[in-house]
C-alpha cells in the first residue's frame, strides 16, 4: 500500500488544470490534460487498498452503502472554496476505480469560453427550448453554466435546475436559482419534474434528458411557457431532433413534431478540439430555429436540416465544418486534427476550398 492522500491528489489536479482525475488499480494516479492521459509523474501504481481508502475517503456512510450495493455512484463534492468534482465511483475486475470531473469555481463567461456570441441569443429568451448536445468530455455542462450564469447576472428570474450530480454552484445574482440533486433533494426524475412547475419557475435547467420520461417532461414545461435548457449525448443538431422524435411511440411522433417545433429556439453541438499548442479549442454547431426549420421538423423533413445550417450563416448559424475551418484559418488547430473530429470530411474539405 502506498502513502497517496486524495486532498493532495485533488489539489494537484486543480494545479494543473486538469479535466480529469483518474484512479485505477495497478496504474498510477492519471490526469487528463488538454484531452490527454498523463501519469503522475515519479508515483507508484495504485494497490487495491489504496483505491479502496481514495474512494472511501470521498463517501460518507449512505454513499458507501449505495456503492455497495449498486456497484457505483454518482455524486459532487467541495474541495473547500477551490473547486467542485463531479464523481463516479465504480468497480472494474473486482476493485474499486474512480473518475473525478474538475470543475472550476469560477463560471467562465462565453466569450472566455470562446464560443460564438451568437449564443448570447438563448440568454434573453423568455420561453423555449435550447439544447446543447455532444459527446461525453465536451464541455457541455461549462457551456450551460455560462448560458444560466448570464441570466443570473442579467435578468431577475427564478431559475431551478435539477441535476444528478450538482455541478456548478450558482451563487444568487439579479436571479434567484434553487439547484435540486437527485437523491439529496429529490428521490426521482419523475418527481422533480412533475413538481418544478408548482415552484413557480421562470428558467428549468434539466441536467441530462436520459430517457422518455424526462424528454417528455421538458417538452412539457418548455410548452407552457418557461425556458428549459437541457444536454442530450447526440453529434449533430439533426441527430437531436431525430432522437428527440424517435424515443416516443410511433403514434405520438407526428404530435410531438408539432411540439417540438412549436418549443426548439436552438440546438448547439459541440468538440473540444485540441490545437496545435495543445490548448483545446470548442468547435460549434450551431442551429437557430426560424421558419423554415420549424417546418422541416414538423413535415419530417429533418434529413434538410443540414443544408439550411450551412447556408445560414448570416444568420448566426454554423456547422461543424465551419467552424473547424474557421480554427484551421486562425492557426489554432491542423487540418488532420479538423478531419479527425468532423462529422463530415468532405464537407470539412469543401469549405475550406470556398473560404
Amino acid at each position: 500500500m502506498t502513502n497517496y492522500n486524495i486532498q493532495n491528489l485533488l489539489e494537484e489536479t486543480v494545479k494543473r488544470d486538469a479535466s480529469d482525475l483518474h484512479l485505477n488499480v495497478g496504474a498510477m494516479p492519471t490526469f487528463r490534460i488538454n484531452g490527454r492521459l498523463t501519469a503522475l509523474e515519479g508515483s507508484a501504481p495504485l494497490y487495491p487498498e489504496d483505491t479502496e481508502k481514495l474512494c472511501f475517503g470521498l463517501l460518507n456512510e449512505e454513499q458507501k452503502d449505495i456503492l455497495l450495493a449498486n456497484k457505483e455512484i454518482d455524486f459532487s463534492f467541495a474541495l473547500g472554496q477551490l473547486a467542485r468534482f463531479r464523481a463516479n465511483v465504480y468497480h472494474q475486475k473486482g476493485y474499486l476505480a474512480a473518475a473525478l470531473r474538475y470543475i472550476p469555481a469560477k463560471i467562465k463567461t462565453l466569450e472566455e469560453l470562446n464560443l460564438p456570441l451568437t449564443l448570447q441569443r438563448f440568454t434573453k429568451l423568455q420561453q423555449g427550448f435550447v439544447l446543447v448536445v455532444g459527446p461525453t468530455g465536451m464541455g457541455k455542462s461549462t457551456t450551460l453554466a455560462a448560458l444560466i450564469n448570464t441570466i443570473n447576472q442579467t435578468r431577475t428570474e427564478h431559475i431551478v435546475t435539477i441535476e444528478d450530480p450538482i455541478e456548478y454552484i450558482y451563487s444568487h445574482r439579479s436571479s434567484l436559482i434553487s439547484q435540486r440533486e437527485l437523491h439529496l433533494d429529490t428521490h426521482s426524475w419523475e418527481i422533480a419534474l412533475r413538481s418544478v412547475l408548482r415552484e413557480d419557475p421562470d428558467v428549468v435547467l434539466i441536467g441530462e434528458m436520459r430517457d422518455f420520461d424526462t424528454i417528455s417532461a421538458a417538452l412539457t414545461i418548455a410548452e407552457t411557457g418557461h425556458l428549459v435548457f437541457s444536454t442530450l449525448h447526440t453529434n449533430s443538431a439533426t441527430q437531436t431532433v431525430n432522437r428527440i422524435i424517435d424515443v416516443f411511440p410511433e403514434f405520438q411522433q407526428a404530435q410531438v413534431r408539432t411540439q417540438l417545433a412549436t418549443v426548439l429556439e436552438g440546438v448547439i453541438s459541440q468538440r473540444l478540439v485540441p490545437g496545435v499548442d495543445e490548448k483545446l479549442y470548442p468547435a460549434t454547431e450551431v442551429m437557430l430555429i426560424n421558419p423554415a426549420v420549424r417546418a422541416m421538423i414538423r413535415s419530417e423533413k429533418t434529413h434538410q436540416l443540414d443544408n439550411v445550417i450551412a447556408t445560414s450563416a448570416d444568420t448566426g448559424m454554423c456547422t461543424l465544418e465551419q467552424s473547424l475551418a474557421s480554427l484551421i484559418k486562425s492557426g489554432k488547430i491542423s487540418f488532420e486534427t479538423a478531419r479527425r473530429y468532423a462529422l463530415n470530411p468532405d464537407a470539412l474539405s469543401r469549405v475550406l476550398r470556398k473560404s
